[in-house]
This record gives C-alpha cells, structure tokens and sequence, in this order.
C-alpha cells in the first residue's frame, strides 16, 4: 500500500530495510509523517501506531481519510485544470494558517474538501511549492508533460504549467482514477487505528507516548526519525511547506540521547555526512527510485538496539 500523492524524501524503497531493524514492535512512532511510506508498508499486523507532521494540511490528509474517506476521493476526482490548479492553490494557502488551530483543538475535526484539495493539487503540481506562502504570486503549469501523476496518474520563476508530461501521477494516475473510493477506503481500513498529531515533532517523543516505564505493553518502540535533511548538507531549500534547514541537529541530539535505551529502536534518516553517530550505530546506505543527483547520498543510521540483520545462509542446491 502507497500514499496517493507524489512526496519527495519518501521511504518506500528504504522501509524494508526499516522493519527489519525494527522487526514486529508493539509500538511505533514517526514524527514527520509525510507520506507516511514506511507505516503503510509494514510487513505485519498494525499494532499501537503514532504518526505527526507539522504540516495542517498534511495532518488533515490522512485525518479526513481515516474518518470519510469517501468524502476525500469524491473532492479529489477531478481533471486537471490549470485555472483550478491556482485558484485552490490560493484558497488553500489563504485557509491553512487556522487548520492546525482547528485540528489541535478538536480531535474529530477535518476538512474533507481541503483534503481532497490538497491531493489534487500535490498530484499536478510540478516541483515544490505547493500550498507555499512563497508560491501565492506565482503561476505554475499543471504537470502534463507526462499521462499522469499520483491520483491523475492514468521550477522555475516564471509562470508556471500543471503536470502534464505523464500518464499521470498520484490520484491522477490511470490504474487508480476510475477506483479513487476503493483507494480510498483500504488507506482509511489501513489508518483505522493510527493516531494522527499535528504539531512539533517532539510532542510524540514523551515517555508515554514511547512506552517507556509503562505496563501496557508497549516497548520496544520502533521511532523513525526522517526530518527535513540539513542545508548545511547541500539540500535544496523550500521543499516542503513547513521547512526547516536545522531541524535535524535537535533530531540527532534527541536520537544521542535516547539512542542506548534498549526500549527504543531508532533510526534517523540523512544523507551522507549529515551526522556523526556515536559506537554502536549502524549506517546503511540505500537508494531511492528516482535517481536524483544526491540518490547516492541517502543513509539510515540505526541505533543499537535495533535487530541485527541475519545474513541468509547460500542455497547448497
């Protein structure tokens, strides 16, 4: 199972490498939630999962799918259209700034029609930016050198185009647009019993949350930590809407910190060169499906306690 959308910095590839060091945990944690690649992908049967982004928009994504996901699929079918492609864009960015208030302070609360929005527009948008504050004044071409992208599947400063250079991508791509409600509800079926938060990544790090000096069954816990790469590390400014060029250096220092707790398995997410682990850590390099200019560069540093990978006997047939 897949996210829907287009999102770069997903995990899909790296998440079996993930679950093997983490192997079935009765508790995981994921504080910058994104597409949530890795969750989606695991091998075994969902247990206690927490998932949080920064990001409202992102954070009512997977809320208002969880809770009516045929509310979502119906808001997000819809071609492509350049003038729609702005004209949300605007509307979305315009009513973000008082989503997180509205989310953090009702747990039932979503926008089913910002959801919908918001997946549209991610599946035709082309590069980043999208429901940026520093895109509102520019005009992007939807994506249309392809067939289609994400749930359509079937940058530059000037003016802009939608995506249109595929067959689609996302909700826009040909093999899921004619069965969105059926996409839908196996992620809401999926997501059923996934807390979703919104706010600093952080804020699920509290020993309860971990299963720390709990009885509930809880521990150990599985924390993937994928936070937005350093620029310091060369990484492209403005990728997402809520972005953080340092944010990582507080994310290695908590993973430090925790890192010899035997009910915690970590892994923290970077590029090469991006942190400096103490003895004990394993770094395993992994590859990408697109292979950008940096694909080479992306690592997952494990913490001591996450399983060791058996090496498979050879076949003596």
């Amino acid at each position: 199972m897949r996210a829907p959308f287009p999102w770069y910095g997903g995990k899909s590839r790296a998440a079996t490498i993930i679950w093997r060091a983490f192997g079935n945990v009765p508790n995981y944690v994921e504080p910058f939630a994104g597409s949530i690649a890795v969750l989606l992908a695991r091998p075994h049967e969902a247990k206690v999962e927490t998932v949080n982004d920064l990001d409202g928009l992102i954070a009512n994504f997977w809320r208002a799918t969880k809770l009516a996901p045929d509310e979502v699929a119906r808001w997000c079918d819809w071609p492509v259209n350049e003038a729609d492609l702005h004209a949300r864009h605007q509307w979305l960015t315009a009513h973000a700034p008082t989503l997180h208030e509205q989310l953090v302070a009702d747990p039932e609360y979503f926008d089913a029609k910002m959801a919908g929005w918001w997946v549209w527009g991610i599946c035709t948008w082309i590069g980043n930016g999208w429901c940026s504050r520093d895109e509102r004044l520019h005009h992007c071409l939807p994506k249309i050198g392809t067939p289609g992208h994400g749930i359509h599947a079937p940058t530059r400063v000037r003016p802009r185009k939608p995506r249109t250079g595929l067959s689609g991508q996302g909700v826009h791509r040909d093999a899921i647009a004619g069965a969105l409600t059926d996409v839908f509800t196996e992620l809401a079926s999926r997501l059923r019993r996934v807390r979703v938060c919104c706010g600093e990544w952080d804020r699920v790090l509290g020993r309860s949350t971990l299963g720390i000096d709990t009885n509930h069954g809880m521990s150990p816990c599985g924390v993937l930590l994928d936070p937005p790469y350093s620029h310091a590390a060369g990484r492209e400014k403005r990728l997402y809407r809520e972005d953080s060029g340092t944010v990582s250096v507080r994310v290695r220092a908590w993973a430090v910190a925790n890192g010899n707790n035997a009910a915690l398995r970590i892994a923290l997410c970077g590029w090469d060169g991006e942190h400096e682990m103490p003895a004990g850590w394993r770094c395993v390099s992994w590859r990408p499906q697109n292979a950008w200019a940096n694909a080479g560069r992306e690592r997952i540093w494990l913490s001591p306690h996450c399983l060791e990978e058996v090496e498979r006997q050879p076949s003596l047939f």
